[in-house]
Protein backbone atom coordinates (compact mmCIF):
# COMPACT_ATOMS: atom_id res chain seq x y z
CA UNK A 1 0.00 0.00 0.00
CA UNK A 2 1.08 3.54 -0.39
CA UNK A 3 -0.05 6.72 0.80
CA UNK A 4 0.48 10.43 -0.38
CA UNK A 5 0.13 13.92 0.02
CA UNK A 6 1.75 16.68 -1.08
CA UNK A 7 1.66 20.68 -0.67
CA UNK A 8 3.20 23.46 -3.13
CA UNK A 9 3.91 27.09 -2.12
CA UNK A 10 5.17 29.77 -5.04
CA UNK A 11 8.18 32.79 -3.65
CA UNK A 12 9.98 35.51 -5.41
CA UNK A 13 13.00 33.66 -3.71
CA UNK A 14 15.31 31.94 -5.75
CA UNK A 15 15.99 28.25 -5.96
CA UNK A 16 19.48 28.76 -4.52
CA UNK A 17 17.89 30.55 -1.79
CA UNK A 18 15.26 27.73 -1.11
CA UNK A 19 18.04 25.31 -1.63
CA UNK A 20 20.43 27.26 1.23
CA UNK A 21 17.21 26.91 3.61
CA UNK A 22 17.10 22.85 2.79
CA UNK A 23 20.53 22.08 2.92
CA UNK A 24 20.89 23.77 6.56
CA UNK A 25 19.55 20.65 8.19
CA UNK A 26 19.99 22.23 11.38
CA UNK A 27 17.76 25.15 10.70
CA UNK A 28 14.77 22.77 9.21
CA UNK A 29 12.56 24.25 12.77
CA UNK A 30 13.02 28.42 11.61
CA UNK A 31 10.81 27.14 9.23
CA UNK A 32 8.87 23.91 10.10
CA UNK A 33 6.83 24.10 13.35
CA UNK A 34 6.98 20.18 13.45
CA UNK A 35 11.08 20.06 14.10
CA UNK A 36 11.94 20.37 17.60
CA UNK A 37 15.47 19.63 16.32
CA UNK A 38 17.65 18.37 13.75
CA UNK A 39 20.77 17.32 12.31
CA UNK A 40 22.87 15.36 9.66
CA UNK A 41 25.74 13.47 9.57
CA UNK A 42 27.92 14.47 6.87
CA UNK A 43 27.64 16.48 3.60
CA UNK A 44 24.42 17.18 1.55
CA UNK A 45 24.49 14.40 -0.15
CA UNK A 46 22.97 10.75 -1.22
CA UNK A 47 23.61 8.38 1.62
CA UNK A 48 23.67 10.92 4.33
CA UNK A 49 22.21 10.06 7.62
CA UNK A 50 20.77 12.74 9.94
CA UNK A 51 18.10 12.83 12.67
CA UNK A 52 15.45 14.68 13.61
CA UNK A 53 12.81 14.88 16.78
CA UNK A 54 9.53 16.11 16.05
CA UNK A 55 8.04 17.95 18.10
CA UNK A 56 5.12 15.29 18.80
CA UNK A 57 6.74 11.75 19.17
CA UNK A 58 9.93 10.02 19.40
CA UNK A 59 13.47 11.23 17.27
CA UNK A 60 13.80 9.34 13.73
CA UNK A 61 16.88 8.77 12.14
CA UNK A 62 16.44 9.61 7.93
CA UNK A 63 18.85 9.12 4.89
CA UNK A 64 19.25 11.33 2.02
CA UNK A 65 18.45 8.65 -0.78
CA UNK A 66 18.61 11.19 -3.54
CA UNK A 67 20.56 14.61 -4.17
CA UNK A 68 19.87 16.79 -6.89
CA UNK A 69 21.32 20.39 -5.98
CA UNK A 70 19.30 23.29 -6.62
CA UNK A 71 16.69 20.59 -8.07
CA UNK A 72 15.11 18.29 -5.45
CA UNK A 73 16.35 15.79 -2.73
CA UNK A 74 14.42 13.03 -0.98
CA UNK A 75 15.13 11.51 2.82
CA UNK A 76 13.66 8.52 3.77
CA UNK A 77 12.70 7.20 7.62
CA UNK A 78 11.95 3.27 8.06
CA UNK A 79 8.80 2.78 9.95
CA UNK A 80 7.64 -0.55 10.79
CA UNK A 81 7.27 -2.37 7.51
CA UNK A 82 6.86 1.35 5.94
CA UNK A 83 8.77 3.79 4.40
CA UNK A 84 8.34 6.95 5.15
CA UNK A 85 9.74 9.55 2.27
CA UNK A 86 9.81 13.40 1.80
CA UNK A 87 10.18 14.71 -1.62
CA UNK A 88 11.20 18.11 -2.02
CA UNK A 89 11.77 19.79 -5.32
CA UNK A 90 11.90 22.96 -7.01
CA UNK A 91 11.76 24.49 -10.21
CA UNK A 92 10.83 28.18 -12.09
CA UNK A 93 7.50 29.09 -13.17
CA UNK A 94 6.98 32.56 -15.16
CA UNK A 95 9.40 34.40 -12.44
CA UNK A 96 9.18 32.46 -9.45
CA UNK A 97 10.05 29.16 -7.60
CA UNK A 98 7.43 26.67 -7.03
CA UNK A 99 8.12 24.48 -4.54
CA UNK A 100 6.48 21.18 -3.02
CA UNK A 101 7.09 18.47 -0.66
CA UNK A 102 5.74 15.17 -1.35
CA UNK A 103 5.11 12.73 1.66
CA UNK A 104 4.61 9.46 1.12
CA UNK A 105 4.47 6.08 3.05
CA UNK A 106 4.86 2.96 1.40
CA UNK A 107 4.91 -1.24 2.91
CA UNK A 108 2.39 -3.36 4.31
CA UNK A 109 1.65 -1.31 7.61
CA UNK A 110 1.20 2.19 5.29
CA UNK A 111 -2.53 2.32 5.83
CA UNK A 112 -1.23 2.36 9.75
CA UNK A 113 0.88 5.30 9.69
CA UNK A 114 -1.47 6.74 7.44
CA UNK A 115 -4.08 6.71 10.08
CA UNK A 116 -1.70 7.78 13.12
CA UNK A 117 0.14 10.22 11.50
CA UNK A 118 -0.48 10.89 8.06
CA UNK A 119 -3.85 13.03 9.12
CA UNK A 120 -1.46 15.45 11.15
CA UNK A 121 1.11 15.89 8.91
CA UNK A 122 -1.06 16.36 5.83
CA UNK A 123 -2.88 19.09 7.49
CA UNK A 124 0.39 21.01 9.06
CA UNK A 125 2.18 20.39 5.73
CA UNK A 126 0.41 23.35 3.67
CA UNK A 127 1.87 25.13 6.28
CA UNK A 128 5.32 24.15 6.28
CA UNK A 129 5.83 25.04 2.46
CA UNK A 130 4.14 28.32 2.90
CA UNK A 131 6.47 29.28 5.71
CA UNK A 132 9.73 28.20 4.35
CA UNK A 133 8.74 30.07 0.81
CA UNK A 134 8.40 33.38 3.19
CA UNK A 135 11.49 32.18 4.97
CA UNK A 136 13.23 32.27 1.62
CA UNK A 137 12.03 35.49 0.53
CA UNK A 138 12.97 37.05 4.19
CA UNK A 139 16.34 35.38 3.60
CA UNK A 140 16.81 37.09 0.12
CA UNK A 141 15.81 40.96 1.62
Amino acid sequence: MTWTTKATARTRATPEQVWRLWTDVAGWSRWDEEVAWSRRDGAFETGTAGALKPRVGPPTRFVLTAVEPQVAFTSRSSLPLTTFDIIHTLHQDGGETVLEHRLQMTGPLAFLFSRLIGAGVARALPGIVERLARTAEDAAS
